[in-house]
């Protein structure tokens, strides 16, 4: 077994349930201490118990930048940040619901933006550093029914590549992970044929290889990325016609 995870420290933000709670359970086994953070205490408390000495909760909402500042705080130096915090409804631009679309650009994207900012200065002073930011294939180009959802991912893979722009050549790494579909209680929500969808465990240990042999950037499942990298080079005309609503 790699010693990469042996005495490091991490922050995962977004812990409690899906796969941010696989991936604190297979970075602890693989030897990390890991620091796990949501709103639901209980759930932290649950995981921190399944996990055992190796982790530590602390609350925070990611919608309050007080309660992120206060947080890492709490937390102390760490050698790496995981944002793995999401919110979604499906919902068409055809039957907007404004609160449901806010709170997505609120938790899925600034929130990363406020984590990344609690932690990076400090990695910055330092010299070292790793954080990873978890976008979504939803992302790379729009979708119908995704509003909110994939603007906000769109939003904070962007924020991992202008982050891996400034900071490339210094010692902090910067990472964005983009899964597919994974079966969770915000999947549950569609009532649309889901391909490739991967159980939280799965794609925890893609994550968790991921992290330990680097790269900026990793979309997986490996052939269902491909269909949403090969439609940026799609003119407007063709992908809106074959990708659009009908």
């Amino acid at each position: 077994m790699s010693d990469f995870w042996t005495g490091k420290r991490y922050w995962l933000i977004g812990a409690s349930e899906g796969l941010g709670r696989a991936l604190a359970v297979e970075m602890a086994r693989a030897g990390a201490e890991v620091v796990v953070s949501a709103r639901n205490r209980d759930r932290l408390k649950d995981l921190v118990a399944e996990i055992g000495p190796n982790a530590r909760s602390v609350p925070v909402d990611v919608a309050d930048a007080d309660s992120v500042t206060a947080a890492a705080k709490e937390v102390g130096e760490i050698d790496g940040m995981v944002y793995l915090a999401g919110v979604y409804w499906p919902m068409s631009a055809r039957d907007w619901k404004a609160d449901e679309a806010e709170a997505m650009a609120q938790i899925n994207f600034l929130g990363g933006l406020r984590a990344a900012g609690a932690v990076v200065p400090d990695m910055v002073a330092r010299g070292s550093g790793h954080v990873v930011l978890t976008g979504s294939l939803s992302g790379f180009r729009g979708l119908p029914g995704a509003i909110g959802y994939g603007a906000s991912k769109a939003g904070l893979m962007y924020l991992g590549e202008s982050m891996q722009a400034d900071l490339r050549t210094t010692g902090i790494r910067v990472q964005v992970a983009n899964p597919g579909f994974i079966r969770t209680r915000l999947t549950d929500k569609n009532d649309f044929s889901m391909p490739f969808i991967m159980e939280p465990d799965s794609a925890a240990r893609v994550m968790l290889d991921f992290m330990e042999k680097g790269g900026f950037k990793k979309s997986f499942p490996t052939l269902f990325s491909w269909l949403f990298r090969l439609s940026q080079f799609m003119p407007d005309w063709l992908y809106y016609r074959v990708f659009g609503a009908k």
